[in-house]
């Protein structure tokens, strides 16, 4: 007992983001939580976190630490709402944020699906590229692709995603293909243009995560005309493995660089709040688990 509150702790303090929110959430002092939090590395024998009474910082060790707690408290959940609702059907409205690309590519086609087999629950799906309130707006859960850094909110993995460089066989037979990230400076790059363009391409490096300023004669702020130019053999793209897996699959794209992936721009399903959530929810998030986990789900995509 003593180790699961230690944990749920570590994780509540986690998303509110200090110890004096969880104690007040608690009604417990702010000692109370950090002696938690020490018996609990103590225990592991790592440090979790930087922290003071108003605000904590999640190691690394941390940072992969609470992702195996979250998923443990979800599973549990889970369990514990399958042991008292086995007589009870998902229902009701679910309101589903996504990325415009990914949304209209990935998740959009799984909704006919789930609402077959949960008749009782409607669906809105709300497409853009946009960071959503989840609160203001009213959305039960939203789907993003990054480093999940937003502490006051909860999120479950889906998928591992990766982004890499590709680009079409002809365009590597008349160019040659880059062996590391600085020779991308002579390749014609087909950059996201606007806000994006000032973020480059991010690899890893002799253990470091380095960016590099791309340039090309095309840019665009729209993923999903890159990723055409690209089969066509205008340049090179950064794409995340979800949106040109099918075409490497099929010989239409080629990766590059491979060895210096960065990691990271992985797939969550973030909530406002861990606990209390309905069953729809629920029973959605674990519907695109178990999709997105077949093992040639994302080369048919």
């Amino acid at each position: 007992m003593d180790q699961f509150k230690q944990i749920s702790t570590f994780v509540d303090v986690a998303a509110r983001g200090s110890l004096s929110a969880s104690a007040r959430a608690e009604g417990v002092a702010p000692a109370v939580i950090g002696r938690r939090l020490d018996a609990l590395e103590a225990r592991l024998g790592v440090k979790l976190l930087q922290r003071t009474t108003r605000k904590i910082a999640l190691t690394n060790e941390g940072l992969a630490f609470l992702e195996n707690c979250q998923r443990i408290l979800h599973d549990l959940e889970n369990a514990e709402a399958q042991a008292s609702e086995r007589s009870a059907r998902p229902s009701g409205h679910l309101s589903v944020s996504a990325p415009a690309g990914f949304g209209r590519q990935i998740v959009a086609p799984l909704i006919p699906a789930f609402i077959a087999e949960h008749r009782e629950v409607n669906v809105t799906l709300d497409l853009n590229d946009r960071v959503v309130d989840l609160i203001g707006e009213g959305i039960d859960v939203a789907i993003r692709i990054a480093d999940l850094s937003d502490s006051s909110l909860v999120g479950v993995k889906l998928a591992s995603n990766r982004r890499v460089v590709v680009g079409a066989p002809d365009y590597f037979r008349r160019h040659g293909k880059p062996a590391t990230p600085d020779e991308l400076l002579r390749h014609n790059c087909l950059a996201i243009s606007g806000a994006g363009s000032q973020r480059g391409w991010t690899f890893r490096q002799a253990g470091k995560t380095v960016t590099m300023k791309v340039g090309g004669n095309m840019a665009c702020n729209d993923g999903a005309v890159l990723h055409d130019w690209a089969l066509d053999g205008k340049g090179l793209s950064w794409r995340s493995i979800w949106e040109v897996g099918a075409e490497i699959e099929q010989g239409l794209l080629e990766t590059v660089l491979d060895d210096f992936a960065a990691p990271g721009n992985d797939i969550y399903a973030v909530f406002a709040q861990r606990q209390h959530r309905p069953l729809r929810i629920r029973v959605f998030v674990d519907f695109l688990r178990k999709a997105f986990a077949e093992p040639d789900y994302w080369r048919r995509h």
